[in-house]
Order: C-alpha cells, then structure tokens, then sequence
C-alpha cells in the first residue's frame, strides 16, 4: 500500500469525522433541546449508537457509493482526493454558516464533479445517481409525514394523560428513539466513506477482481464517525433543535422514531439518504403538527436552498480541484 494510497485513507477517515461532527446535531438536538439529555451525554449516547450500528444493518450504501454513482473502471487517486476536497469544503462551508446540510450529498456531488472532468457523463451510473437524487425529495418528505403520522397516533392514544404523566414517559421513550436514530445515522452516512475507501482499494488493485468492503474499512470508517459526534457540531444543534420548532420530550420521541424508520428503510434498500434531510422533514412535521406556524419557515426555507445547492457547490470545488491535481 503506497504512501498516497495511505494518506488518501487517511483523508478519508477525516471526512467521515467531520461528518460525524457536522451531523451530531441530527442525533441530539431534540434530545438536548427537550432537555432529556445534557449536551455532553447526548452525545456520548449517540457515539455509542453511531458505532454499533454495523451490527445491525448490512453495507448496502457502501456498496451503493463504492460501485453505484460513477463507474469504478474510472476511480482513481486523484478522483478519491478531488471528492473528498470538494465535501469537506462544503461540509466546512456550512457549518460555519450553521446550516444543517448533507454530508452525503457533499460527498455524491465531489464524486460527480471529478468524474465529469476526467471521462465526461458517460462515467456517471445514472440509475444510482438519479436514485440518490430523487431521495433529496423523498427522504424529508417521508420524514416529514412519518412524524406527523406517530405524533397523531401518540397524541391521540395519549390524549387523557396529564401533561406531566406524558413529560414522564417521553423523557425516558426519547432515550430509545434518540438511539435507534443515530443507529440509523451512523449505519448510513458511514457506509458512504466505506465505499469511498474501499472504491481506492479496488483500484489501485488491492482487493483482487472483486469488489467488497474489508472488515478493517467498517471498524475505521464506525469509530471515525462516532468520534466526530462526540466532539460534536453545536452551532447547528441550536438550528436544528429550537430554530425549526420548539419541541417537548413527545415531539422528540415523534420526531426521532419517524426519522429513524426512514433511514433504516433507506439503508435497507442501499440508498445513500441525507440524515439531515430525514430528521429535519420529521421535525417540521411534528411541529405542524400543533399549528402551521410553530414552524419556522424560514429557516427552513433556508436549509431546503441549502440542500438544492449541495451536489452541484461540492461537485464544482472538486470538479476545480481534480482540475489542478490532474
């Protein structure tokens, strides 16, 4: 294994840290906001779930991300470098801003720009691109009405219950959706550098004529993730806690338990969906769920323009770097 190959693996663990950092706030927000949790043990509980999570769910994404999005025959070095600059530009760029936005998408859209200007379209596998697309829509959306769904159910099943009678429940039932959701978010979004690391090693013909994920990649790829939420990204967990909605520890468990099906749904069927996307579609819809207006929609207005930029701004800064490298 060459010092290139070596150092690119490297680059690659660093992403998937930032994304674990950038994405934290989807694990904890409303657990921190509901109180529930303090923000240093929210954390350490989503670490926990984050890590675990291979043990649950296959490596569908990573196969997805490693042979799905552009043809594997043109992967190389410079392709891998040029991705992974372009998603931790953006990753960077955003969460300066305090914009919860797609590290999975950030990364979809450096692999795009790269290729297109090594081998032009014909390099894009457009079943699994168009697929990953589609779910920029879908995924929040099914968020969305899944939140809304449960948040009927629970409130009407609880509807003779005092208000402190359901706090007390919730309080604890929020501890069990807060880790099935970063089982959810650590099983998909680290599946996607997985497939990043284990796309260089097929190419650089390190795995022989067929292509899978080593067990070392999972271990790496799980415990690099897992130590980004613990440091965590607390500029977007005021966006994503209290901005969009105010929640109680029964919307948080609504919240959390819609957006958590979506992503095991997701990760069942090897579609590398956005976390973000998920739990914010869920929060907006357990919001709404009271009045339209306990919604913010402006802020997300702005987070929604922030996803639709995030394929192409992450596509063009590595399209630029690949440029340079090559």
């Amino acid at each position: 294994m060459t010092a290139s190959i070596l150092f690119l693996i490297a680059l690659a663990l660093a992403f998937d840290f930032l994304n674990g950092f950038h994405d934290s706030a989807n694990s904890i927000a409303t657990i921190v906001s509901t109180r529930v949790l303090s923000p240093r043990l929210a954390v350490i509980w989503a670490a926990f779930f984050n890590f675990i999570a291979f043990l649950f769910l296959g490596l569908h994404v990573a196969n997805t991300i490693g042979k799905g999005i552009i043809d594997v025959s043109i992967m190389d070095p410079q392709i891998i470098m040029a991705t992974l600059v372009g998603a931790c530009l953006w990753d960077i760029i955003t969460w300066y801003f305090g914009l919860p936005t797609s590290s999975s998408h950030a990364l979809i859209g450096g692999m795009v720009g790269a290729a297109l200007v090594k081998a032009g379209p014909t390099a894009l596998v457009m079943k699994g691109l168009l697929k990953t697309i589609a779910f920029i829509f879908i995924s929040p959306t099914v968020g969305l009405f899944l939140g809304l769904a449960i948040g009927v159910a629970v409130y009407w099943g609880f509807r003779k219950a005092t208000p402190r009678h359901v706090d007390h429940i919730f309080r604890k039932g929020q501890l069990v959706s807060a880790a099935l959701y970063s089982l959810g978010h650590g099983g998909n979004d680290a599946q996607k550098t997985m497939g990043i690391i284990a796309g260089l090693l097929f190419s650089a013909g390190l795995l022989g004529d067929t292509f899978y994920i080593p067990f070392w990649v999972v271990l790496s790829c799980q415990a690099a993730i897992a130590l980004g939420t613990m440091f965590g990204g607390w500029r977007i967990v005021k966006t994503m806690g209290q901005k969009i909605a105010k929640l109680k520890p029964v919307d948080g468990f609504c919240a959390e338990t819609g957006a958590a099906i979506t992503l095991f749904l997701s990760t069942a069927l090897g579609i590398p969906v956005s976390t973000t996307h998920t739990i914010t579609g869920s929060i907006m819809g357990v919001g709404s769920l009271r009045r339209l207006s306990a919604v913010r929609w402006g802020v997300a207005g702005r987070i929604v323009w922030a996803w639709i930029l995030t394929i192409p701004c992450a596509g063009a800064i590595s399209a630029i770097t690949y440029f340079i490298a090559s």
